[in-house]
């Protein structure tokens, strides 16, 4: 299902270019960054604000129709992280170029999508050689 241009464009601006999982920026990158459905329309979401949000396509990709995950540490079946209903340095933070997750709902998004693939990290690296990281 289609965003219309105008949501499209409230949701860059909300997000300031950045992937709203990994905080990776769009400027250095290849690819155009989605944006995505959190709770997918497959599964009765629907295409407001309160449920885009961008994605790299990394992100987009490894988290597909999902809205949980297994946290690797408690084993236990978690909601993933909501960009629009969650606060991010809640969840997460970064150590170095990694991200760490302070939360279940963290872990279980850190693993899922993949947020520290060592190419991230590298894209990381080089924001911060833009002054674009830490966000």
């Amino acid at each position: 299902m289609g965003v219309s241009k105008s949501l499209n464009q409230r949701v860059r601006k909300i997000s300031n270019d950045r992937c709203e999982y990994c905080k990776m920026h769009q400027s250095l990158q290849g690819a155009t960054f989605h944006v995505e459905h959190v709770i997918p329309v497959s599964l009765d979401g629907k295409s407001v604000v309160a449920n885009l949000v961008l994605a790299c396509p990394s992100c987009n990709l490894y988290k597909s129709n999902r809205i949980k995950a297994i946290d690797p540490q408690s084993q236990e079946c978690v909601a993933l992280f909501h960009p629009r209903h969650d606060d991010w340095g809640k969840h997460f933070k970064f150590v170095n170029f990694t991200i760490v997750g302070k939360t279940k709902c963290a872990r279980a998004t850190i693993d899922l999508l993949n947020l520290n693939h060592p190419r991230k990290l590298k894209v990381r690296e080089a924001e911060a050689l833009f002054d674009l990281f830490p966000p």
